[in-house]
This record gives C-alpha cells, sequence and structure tokens, in this order.
C-alpha cells in the first residue's frame, strides 16, 4: 500500500487528511484541530489546502449562505440589511 505523506511532522497521509474532510473538516485550521498536521513545521499547510480545494462542504455551503454583514456608519450606528 502506498502512502502519500501529506504532513512528515505527524506522520498524517492524504487519505486521513480526506477522511477529516469528509467528516466536515472545511479548513487547514479544522484540519490541524482534528489531527494536528500543519501545527509544527507548517510546510504542509499549502497541501492540505490544496487537498481541500473548493469541493463539497457542508459548513462551507452554510457561509456562503449567509446574509450580508451589518453596515457601520461613520457615526458608528449599526444598519442591519434589511429583510427580504
Amino acid at each position: 500500500m502506498n502512502r502519500m505523506y501529506v504532513c512528515s511532522c505527524f506522520g498524517i497521509t492524504e487519505a486521513q487528511v480526506k477522511k477529516h474532510a469528509d467528516a466536515g473538516a472545511c479548513t487547514p485550521r479544522q484540519i490541524a484541530s482534528a489531527c494536528k498536521a500543519g501545527t509544527d513545521c507548517g510546510g504542509c499547510v499549502r497541501r492540505i489546502q490544496a487537498l481541500l480545494g473548493r469541493g463539497d462542504c457542508a459548513r462551507r455551503e452554510l457561509l456562503d449562505q449567509r446574509q450580508e454583514p451589518a453596515a457601520v456608519s461613520a457615526l458608528g450606528d449599526v444598519r442591519l440589511p434589511e429583510a427580504a
């Protein structure tokens, strides 16, 4: 069996990163929380980003569907977006 290591500091493979992504980890930070990959030297973070890509992710879809953030006027008043 040929294992492709993503994080040599912690011995994390592509398959392990993909497993965590399938379980809902959508960002390198979430992958790091799940398995420590990317938390030592950081050399694997770009590879993790590439593996995560822009594929399907329930959390990412929820973030994309959120409403516009509240606007703050020059006077410091918060103006919420109007409801549709």
